[in-house]
């Protein structure tokens, strides 16, 4: 993405969270403690791919399910965590009569088919205990996250009798693992974590009792009100949201801090002080554990990846690097020019080899970084979680742009940290999502040049290429059809006569 565009409406505000609840189930087995983690469909809105424990949000019918020893708002978000509990794992956390697995089966079918979770608990003699499930901290959502969520995290132990599994629908996959296990998968980057269950694992790794367990977990560091400041979704991969001026539906462009001890700084975008003090602020409190930064690598030269590269250089005594079709249109003097396969070595506990890609086409001096370990790819603008890439000509060419998709395309990715939006767990997928994107939008665009009968101006032409999304993009729609114009007119395909478009 570049720069925000005049007249174009701001982006809608963050939608408030909704209540949530979620559930670190475990349970103690001859290889020594586990706990039932899932992973989730890559096609979700919020964390698609991402491993997670049982939970969902709050649905209004969970407060007329009884809860002895809970009332109000406790005992909803109680009954919520038993519900999802059950609906995505089997496991029944409720007192009564033993119920076979079976049974189990059969209610757990009835309540996903839409039946009342409190109807099937009454219809059995069951009933929810409110020391079954131990309150085990909350967690918020950031506000520049679209989808966002008040959760209340529950401890609770597995029944012995009682099977976890999980059926087809939302989630991928899910197992039982050694909290040290699913770390160790965390930091080879084939699992990624939000902060509320990194901070779970690395609790329940040195798990004593119940009661250490859950006073740990009821107070994570690097938390804000109940909101997290570090952002480490793979190990050595720390992430920071700050507000910038960039394209809706962004309002952010994320900076990363590679390393486990040296670091680099990746597109300190806010052109705000206060905005990049965030930035050195989690850089800081990273070097009070013993981390040594060593400069800032922009990925290209657009405002909103460059905005506070003067004030966090110059804050942490950093110095720059950039390719060199970037260097002199920076705000500062950059001291590397970064080359196409060179690589940066990162030391510390755990050693990272960051290979430099130059990804030209949305622009000149455009860079990538890839991890030679866990394959993770910080893109840049390359690819963004929330829209598509704007490809702006004169400097902007779509056919050098999807030539370096395809580049991506072909390399053994894991996940795509970009520069806007969620971070997207399976890369390659996400490479030819936006390919075949592209191509359908490029089919759209002859199609709508074909059916005029005579020459015709962009002005004709992007509201029939683009009638599937809302007019107000159409001034960000015309800089991606100029491109994919200019694409069609080298390739012979479109003729262009003083500025008016026909079909070749």
């Amino acid at each position: 993405m570049s720069e925000a565009i005049e007249g174009l409406p701001p982006a809608p505000p963050p939608k408030p969270p909704r209540d949530a609840s979620a559930v670190i189930v475990f349970r103690r087995a001859a290889s020594g403690l586990e706990v039932f983690w899932l992973e989730r469909e890559q096609r979700l809105s919020f964390a698609g791919g991402f491993f997670a424990f049982p939970g969902g949000k709050v649905d209004p019918a969970d407060a007329q399910v009884p809860v002895e020893g809970a009332s109000g708002q406790a005992a909803q978000v109680l009954v919520t965590a038993a519900r999802e509990l059950f609906e995505e794992t089997g496991l029944l956390i409720a007192r009564g009569a033993q119920v076979d697995q079976t049974s189990l089966d059969a209610l757990r079918t009835k309540v996903l088919e839409g039946g009342s979770f409190g109807e099937v608990l009454k219809a059995r003699g069951l009933t929810l205990q409110a020391n079954d499930f131990v309150p085990a901290g909350r967690w918020l959502t950031p506000p520049y996250l679209q989808v966002r969520f008040d959760a209340r995290f529950f401890l609770v132990e597995a029944p012995a009798n009682q099977q976890a599994t999980v059926w087809p629908g939302e989630l991928a996959a899910g197992e039982w693992i050694r909290p040290e296990d699913a770390l160790g998968r965390w930091e080879e980057g084939s699992a990624l974590l939000h902060p509320p269950n990194l901070n779970a694992l690395r609790v329940m790794s040195r798990f004593t009792t119940v009661a250490q367990a859950a006073a740990e977990l009821a107070a994570p560091p690097w938390c804000d009100d109940f909101t997290a400041r570090h952002l480490e979704f793979q190990r050595g991969v720390h992430v920071v949201p700050l507000l910038t001026p960039t394209l809706p539906p962004a309002t952010h462009t994320n900076a990363y801090v590679l390393g486990t001890k040296d670091l680099l700084i990746v597109d300190p975008g806010a052109p705000d002080d206060a905005e990049c003090e965030k930035l050195v602020t989690v850089v800081r409190e990273l070097m009070a554990d013993g981390a040594v930064p060593r400069a800032v690598v922009l990925t290209h030269h657009h405002g909103d990846h460059t905005g506070g590269v003067k004030y966090v250089s110059e804050q942490l005594s950093l110095p720059v690097w950039a390719h060199a079709l970037s260097a002199e249109r920076v705000p500062v003097k950059v001291s590397r020019l970064l080359s196409d396969g060179e690589v940066l070595e990162l030391d510390g506990p755990f050693p990272m080899r960051w290979r430099v890609l130059h990804t030209p086409g949305h622009a000149t001096g455009h860079v990538c970084l890839i991890d030679e370990r866990s394959k993770a790819g910080i893109v840049g603008d390359m690819v963004s979680s929330v829209s598509t890439i704007i490809i702006d000509p004169p400097e902007g060419d779509m056919a050098v742009y999807l030539k370096q998709l395809e580049r991506l395309r072909e390399l053994p990715l894991g996940a795509l940290f970009p520069a806007h939006g969620p971070i997207v767990a399976h890369g390659v997928a996400k490479l030819e999502e936006y390919l075949t994107h592209r191509a359908w939008r490029e089919a759209k665009v002859l199609e709508a040049v074909g059916s005029f009968s005579m020459p015709v101006g962009l002005e004709e032409v992007v509201p029939r290429a683009y009638d599937d999304v809302s007019a107000f993009i159409w001034p960000i729609a015309e800089r991606n059809t100029v491109a994919i114009l200019q694409k069609l007119v080298a390739e012979e395909r479109v003729m262009v006569e003083a500025g008016k478009y026909r079909v070749a």
